[in-house]
Order: structure tokens, then C-alpha cells, then sequence
């Protein structure tokens, strides 16, 4: 049987070295885990506690498709709180996680043979899910002197229907301030470029807070998840806002391809945002791995860093240790039991040459993994 060309995407390696740590655990090690971007921290109790009441009151049936109106209130309310944003309910959508937020924004927008641009280093699902809808990904090699941050004069020579902005970022946790942000949508606005703006590590940051694309405009996708700051990647429930003209194509889209997101996890992520406090205690903890990522890093070795201002990942150019960083990790992994992200995900071009460290796990492991890294440094010469 014939298998079709949208369907041979590149491999996410992240879960490759995931697996390779699963069968060393299996043989009795511990792996500290900076490969991925999980928090360590389980969903809010809160979240948790409403999910067992809903689960035990009876059927968790289908939602309608635009969300929970409760949940979507919500949500609003938080853009309120967070932004100071007057945002219509009506606007947001509720979905499968953030990846089903780019399934149908990408269905809304656009149609095959449309070139979608992406910052590299990026988060690399986003090359996957264009190619898998016949969308031509374009990579834009963002620059360390602009903090891997692409910036308008990155887009001068690009042809483009589309354009994906994450602030904070994965994999480097850097962030575009408010004048940045505003100059790459206003040179999609006049240009005609549908602007997406990924916006799912918000409120975690380390020093002023991430603006939101609706701060500067309604003409724009924004997607969040409750899956980084509110703890909850398994639950698989994130959410967009659209512009109000698009609500109708994004519900018909949503009604066949997903008909709602899980019952349960809209109920769970309703209470989820009543946590704040919850969250904000876990976000002190991220703070105190990223000082203790940013001191020991450099002592084992991994001197080329972005300082990240949120999200909970260090980006690092190791070219002066490697040309393989795959082989590099898997050494790593090998040898003194430390799961890290090679840099092929991330970027096609220069990925070979990087590496990416997650600190979301607790603060122990955060300082065990990097005493065994200045070990491993140490062994290497």
C-alpha cells in the first residue's frame, strides 16, 4: 500500500532520546530529565479535584464544539486579568491542546502550497503539521545577536501567506517585547500574512511579563494550552482566539475534525484557572532552576547561552564540543544518565552544533543533572 508524501515528516528526535532513557531506566538507572518540556509538577489540585466530582456525577459527554461557554468565559476573564484585554468570549476556542489549535488554525487560513514562516531554532511540530497539510514551511534562520527572535529585516526577501511567532520561545525561552512584536505584525498586515502567534508559554516568565499579540491587534490567531504554566500536558486542552470573522469557519472546521475537545479536561482546566496561586509557587521553583541553569552551565562546560526569559529551557551553541550533537546526547545519556534535547529539532541548519536543556523538574534533579554534567565535562577533557 502506498503511503502518501504529506505523511514522511522528520521524526520528533526529543521522543527518540525519551525512549532511549525509558530502556536505561528499565535496566534499573536513574535519568535526570532535561529532555523535555513537561513541568514536574502534576495538574493544580484544584483541576484535579473538579475532574474526579465531574467524573463520579455521571456521562462526560460531547461539549459543543467552540468549548464549554463556562470554560471560555473563563479564559476571557484571564486575558482581562493578565493583559487588560476587553475579549469577547465569543472569540475563543477551546481544543485539543495547543496542537489542535494549530491543526485548525492552519485549516482556516490557508490553502495547499502556502508558505508558512518559522524562526529557526523553533519548536519543530510546527514544520510537521504544515507538511502533513501540504503547507510549505519556511524556515527564517533567526540571529543570537537578536536573541533567536526573528525581526523584519529576517522577512524582507521571504514570499509568505503566513508567519509563526512564539514569545517565550522553544527552545531558547526568549521573548519579543512589545515594539519587536508590533513591527513583525505590522509588516504582516500590510503584506497581506496571516499571523500566528504561539503564545503557549505565557505567564511563565522571570522578569516583565509576555505581551500578547491582542494587545497590539485583533488580526491575529493567538494560541495558548493549559499544558506549561497550568501543569496539564496530559489532559490535552489548550485554546485560541480568532478574529470574529473567522469564529464560524474555525467551529465548522472544529465540528468535523475534533467535534469537541475531552469533556473532562474542560472541566479540569475550568478550575485550573481559579490555581493562580498554585502556579505562581511553581513558577518560583522554575525561577530557581533557571538561576541554578544559568551559574551551572557555564561551570560544566556550556559557556554559548541565550539567557531565556520564560518558558523553562536553555539553548546552547556547543560547536565548540561538537559537530554531532545527537551523538553528543546520547553519550551524555550513556554515561552519567542525563536526557537532553538535541538541536536537530529545532533547526534543520545549525541544530547539529546545539543543544537544548529543559528545567522543569524539580529543583533536586535540576542540581543533580548539572553535578553530573560538570562530571561528565570533567571525564571528557
Amino acid at each position: 500500500m502506498k503511503s502518501s508524501r504529506r505523511g514522511q515528516v522528520d521524526p520528533f528526535i526529543v521522543m527518540d532520546m525519551v525512549e532511549a532513557a525509558r530502556k536505561i531506566e528499565a535496566e534499573g538507572r536513574r535519568v535526570i530529565h532535561m529532555e523535555v518540556g513537561q513541568p514536574g509538577t502534576p495538574a493544580p489540585a484544584r483541576a484535579l479535584a473538579a475532574a474526579g466530582r465531574a467524573m463520579a456525577a455521571g456521562s462526560l459527554g460531547y461539549t459543543v464544539s467552540l468549548g464549554l461557554p463556562e470554560l471560555r468565559r473563563a479564559i476571557a476573564d484571564l486575558y482581562r486579568r493578565w493583559y487588560g484585554i476587553d475579549l469577547d468570549p465569543g472569540r475563543v476556542v477551546v481544543t485539543s491542546g495547543s496542537s489542535g489549535a494549530f491543526l485548525l488554525a492552519f485549516a482556516a487560513l490557508f490553502d495547499a502550497g502556502a508558505r508558512v514562516g518559522l524562526g529557526e531554532p523553533g519548536y519543530p511540530s510546527y514544520r510537521a503539521i504544515l507538511q502533513a497539510m501540504s503547507l510549505v514551511p519556511v524556515g527564517i534562520q533567526t540571529r543570537a545577536e537578536n536573541r533567536f527572535q526573528p525581526v523584519t529585516s529576517d522577512l524582507a526577501c521571504q514570499d509568505l501567506q503566513g508567519l509563526i511567532v512564539a514569545s517565550p520561545g522553544n527552545p531558547a525561552g526568549t521573548m519579543l517585547g512589545r515594539a519587536e512584536l508590533k513591527a513583525l505584525m505590522d509588516h504582516a498586515q500590510e503584506r497581506g500574512i496571516s499571523f500566528i502567534s504561539d503564545e503557549i508559554y505565557h505567564g511563565l516568565h522571570y522578569g516583565a511579563r509576555a505581551v500578547s499579540a491582542l494587545e497590539i491587534s485583533d488580526q491575529a490567531y493567538v494560541i495558548n494550552s493549559f499544558s506549561k504554566y497550568f501543569s496539564m500536558t496530559g489532559w490535552r486542552v489548550g485554546w485560541m482566539v480568532v478574529p470574529p470573522d473567522h469564529v464560524r469557519t474555525v467551529e465548522r472546521l472544529a465540528q468535523n475534525l475534533f467535534i469537541c475537545a475531552p469533556h473532562v479536561a474542560q472541566v479540569a482546566a475550568l478550575a485550573a484557572l481559579e490555581a493562580e496561586e498554585e502556579m505562581e509557587a511553581n513558577r518560583t521553583v522554575y525561577a530557581a532552576n533557571r538561576q541554578l541553569m544559568l551559574e551551572g552551565l557555564p561551570k560544566a562546560g556550556f559557556t554559548r547561552i541565550a539567557p531565556p526569559d520564560g518558558a523553562f529551557y536553555v539553548y546552547a551553541d556547543i560547536s565548540d564540543l561538537t559537530q554531532d550533537s545527537l551523538g553528543f546526547a546520547q553519550e551524555v545519556l550513556r554515561g552519567v544518565g542525563v536526557a537532553l534535547a538535541p538541536g536537530m529539532d529545532f533547526d534543520p541548519i545549525r541544530g547539529a552544533r546545539s543543544l537544548r536543556f529543559s528545567y522543569a523538574r524539580g529543583t533536586a534533579d535540576i542540581e543533580e543533572g548539572l553535578t553530573r554534567l560538570h562530571e561528565f565535562m570533567g571525564r571528557r577533557g
